[in-house]
């Protein structure tokens, strides 16, 4: 295989002269880049990856760091992430959470790897880390976004979306439906996400003479297994209710599973309304109901935020996500409060 050594003794001319040509850095004679180009092309030279990041300076590697590489919240944000890059001439390597540490070990450990990997840029979406975390990273912390949690010390580095406004609206949505005794399925309550959209689905509720503490709640985990046991859970209990509220798509479409079989039928007997607006939302039996949250919005944005930090492009960058309620077949007026056919 050739090097940049045959190629700067073919075209006749110094190893500097044949690394600014491969490189597109610095000048260089019409005559002498002719004859260096006339080399590689005869030689079929292909500089490797890693002589490209030191003749350039940069890897044109931005690394991404996700908490888990499983189910369908995680993979849609990640091909919006690699065709962004990619189209800027760039590749994502992606990191996530392995290891026996806790969410925060394994996040400062996945950074790690990226960084010792040589990623230009970092883009982040977890909850787990703290700002004394971020503080560690030194100089490479102004070449790290993150996405869907905020950290005081850089805010304009930080993309996230109201969980609070999304929760709210989950439960005003119920409320319209003519919904009161109302369950709730929740996530992980270590997450802060999790916690906002909690919050304002509660406060939304005490705001119409709803008592939070009345309402009957479970802690799950953001999977449609976890879905599928706090249903199973919430019918074992004999709680009366009307509707489901979950905190995910996933553990959404783990309760529609259950109630399935369990031969409730929903909306008729049971709404369900989930979180995300996810891509399997739409195609889940019944169709899913859910507060659609802009992640793609989001993700954009703090892409381009990267590339204008760490490739000086000149990229618009918004903070305006909207959020809204996507309605399906999961959702209906409370038994007994809907309207007849005339």
């Amino acid at each position: 295989m050739a090097t940049i050594k045959d190629v700067a003794k073919l075209a006749g001319v110094g190893l500097g002269t044949a690394s600014r040509v491969v490189s597109g850095r610095g000048s260089v004679s019409p005559a002498t880049l002719e004859r260096v180009k006339k080399a590689i092309e005869e030689l079929d030279f292909r500089p490797s990856h890693a002589a490209r990041a030191l003749l350039s300076g940069s890897s044109r590697m931005v690394g991404v760091y996700i908490p888990v590489l499983s189910g369908t919240f995680y993979t849609p944000i990640l091909q919006i992430m690699d065709t962004e890059l990619r189209a800027a001439g760039l590749h994502m390597v992606l990191a996530f959470g392995v290891g026996l540490g806790d969410a925060r070990r394994q996040a400062i450990e996945g950074i790690d790897f990226l960084i010792e990997r040589g990623c230009d840029g970092l883009i982040v979406m977890t909850s787990a880390l703290l700002e004394e975390d971020v503080a560690a990273l030194g100089a490479k912390a102004g070449q790290l976004v993150a996405l869907n949690h905020a950290f005081a010390s850089m805010p304009e580095q930080c993309f996230t979306v109201d969980h609070v406004l999304g929760g709210r609206l989950a439960a005003r949505t119920l409320l319209e439906h003519r919904h009161r005794k109302i369950a709730v399925v929740e996530g992980p309550r270590s997450l802060a996400d999790n916690n906002e959209r909690i919050a304002g689905f509660m406060s939304e509720l005490a705001d119409n003479g709803i008592d939070p503490d009345k309402v009957w709640r479970v802690e799950s985990d953001f999977s449609p297994a976890g879905g599928f046991a706090a249903a199973k859970d919430l019918i074992a209990s004999g709680t009366p209710c009307s509707a489901l509220f979950c905190a995910n798509d996933e553990m959404a479409v783990g309760a529609l599973a259950y109630f399935q079989e369990a031969g409730i039928r929903v909306p008729h007997d049971l709404s369900v309304l989930g979180y995300d607006d996810t891509p399997s939302a739409a195609y889940s039996a019944p169709r899913l109901s859910s507060v659609h949250m802009p992640w793609r919005e989001m993700t954009l944005n703090g892409v381009n935020a990267l590339l204008n930090l760490c490739y000086d492009m000149k990229r618009p960058v918004s903070r305006d996500f909207p959020v809204g309620v996507t309605l399906r077949a999961s959702l209906a007026r409370a038994p007994g409060t809907r309207r007849k056919a005339a």
